[in-house]
């Protein structure tokens, strides 16, 4: 124990972490069922109430009932447990909302994983239980279901409870995810990181039931669900941007080859002609665009510790440098000049009087998709290239010892 009587980091296995904003009416129960816990458990813990502007009280009655509070200027579910996860002692941290929806006296399966070495343990409500008016159908059936699916799809977790609000970790290699995001979306930046960067994930059946306030919950049904899939698309360049713009793609590439020649039967009554070639043009170029944000994206986002490196797109952009992209471009660019100037030919043949419309007009879209598609790949070169320009990083110390200084002063003196 420490001189003013708080537990100090040695003595402390566990923090137990509730997020809180004006909940007076359970903040206590939630406190009371989270010692009860730790005494019965006999765990050297603590319980942090990370406080994010409460103005009912909330805060002097979690310090009469034995927690400690700290206060998070900054707004938001995730900036409130950054906050507190940055206070903690303990080498484990278990976290759920404040508002009795989860039972803080029955944590033993969480703490039992983390003892076992896993990394993060989520609780899982689908397995649990979930009482009758918890979570609102939209969230039961659709909502979170859906989320997760994405979830899963997207990363490659496990996990089928991917917004689950109690869940236990070890404190130091969540913090090493360096996590960013301080609204809602910082429970899924969690486990993706978490996920991408190959943690010992579990989960354990966990109850979820009707909250003890009589207002209304924090939680806003869209505007937060939405935050959530943006998130995931946002980590996933391969899924907003590869992947459809592949598709694209190779769906412009075949309709191109398809009608490039001559209008294309499909039964005696439909015929695919110049306005589906102009079509097939526009996939073309989107997909060409959505591939050149996948590569730009995902390097950026990896330059930057926003998505953990990736040994299969590092090797991808290896074989991608400027100077081959260039070459491929040029190439590109050079056959859509080459079309082009076919078909000037073939105008000064009439003494550029009126031309075949069909014959001329698909190689003409031929040609303006090579010499767009050809530029787009340049630029995303030059673009890439200038991303990964190696930074030279002053530390601060360096800048402002008075020694580093004056060492300097002599160098150029010299």
């Amino acid at each position: 124990m420490g001189l003013n009587g708080q537990m100090t980091e040695p003595d402390c296995e566990l923090s137990i972490i509730m997020p809180c904003l004006n909940e007076a009416e359970t903040i206590v129960t939630c406190i009371e069922k989270a010692l009860g816990f730790l005494k019965r458990t006999g765990i050297a813990g603590e319980v942090i109430i990370a406080d994010n502007g409460s103005t009912d009280g909330s805060q002097d009655l979690a310090i009469d009932a034995g927690a400690h509070v700290v206060d998070v200027a900054e707004k938001g579910y995730g900036a409130a447990l950054s906050g507190g996860i940055a206070a903690a002692k303990g080498k484990y941290v278990i976290m759920g909302d404040a508002d009795d929806s989860y039972d803080f006296s029955r944590l033993e399966a969480f703490v039992e994983r983390l003892r076992e070495g896993d990394d993060l343990v989520m609780g899982n409500r689908f397995e649990g239980g979930i009482a009758p008016g918890a979570m609102p159908p939209l969230h039961r059936y659709f909502g979170n279901p859906v989320l997760s699916y994405v979830g899963r799809l997207f990363f490659g977790s496990k996990i089928g409870d991917f917004h689950c609000g109690l869940r236990g970790f070890n404190r130091q290699s969540i913090r090493n995810l360096n996590l960013r995001t301080t609204g809602m979306e910082f429970a899924s930046e969690m486990v993706v990181k978490a996920t991408l960067t190959g943690l010992r994930i579990s989960e354990v059946a966990t109850t979820l039931s009707k909250d003890g306030r009589s207002r209304a919950p924090h939680l806003r049904s869209f505007r937060d669900g939405w935050r959530h899939l943006r998130f995931l698309l946002l980590f996933s360049p391969r899924w907003l941007f590869l992947y459809p713009g592949i598709t694209l793609l190779l769906i412009g590439i075949f309709a191109t080859g398809a009608l490039l020649p001559g209008p294309f039967k499909i039964t005696n009554r439909i015929e695919l002609d110049i306005h589906t070639l102009l079509i097939a043009s526009m996939f073309v170029l989107v997909g060409v665009q959505a591939i050149s944000f996948a590569l730009i994206g995902r390097r950026f986002a990896s330059r930057y510790g926003f998505i953990p490196p990736s040994r299969v797109f590092d090797r991808i952009l290896e074989a991608l440098s400027l100077e081959r992209i260039l070459v491929f471009s040029a190439i590109v660019i050079v056959a859509g000049i080459v079309g082009i100037a076919w078909a000037v030919g073939r105008w000064a043949e009439t003494d550029f009087g009126r031309l075949a419309y069909g014959d001329m007009m698909r190689w003409m879209i031929f040609s303006v998709t090579a010499i767009v598609a050809g530029m787009q790949t340049m630029l995303t070169g030059f673009l890439s290239s200038m991303i990964n320009i190696p930074l030279y990083e002053r530390r601060v110390t360096d800048i402002a010892h008075p020694d580093h200084q004056r060492r300097a002063a002599d160098k150029v003196a010299e």
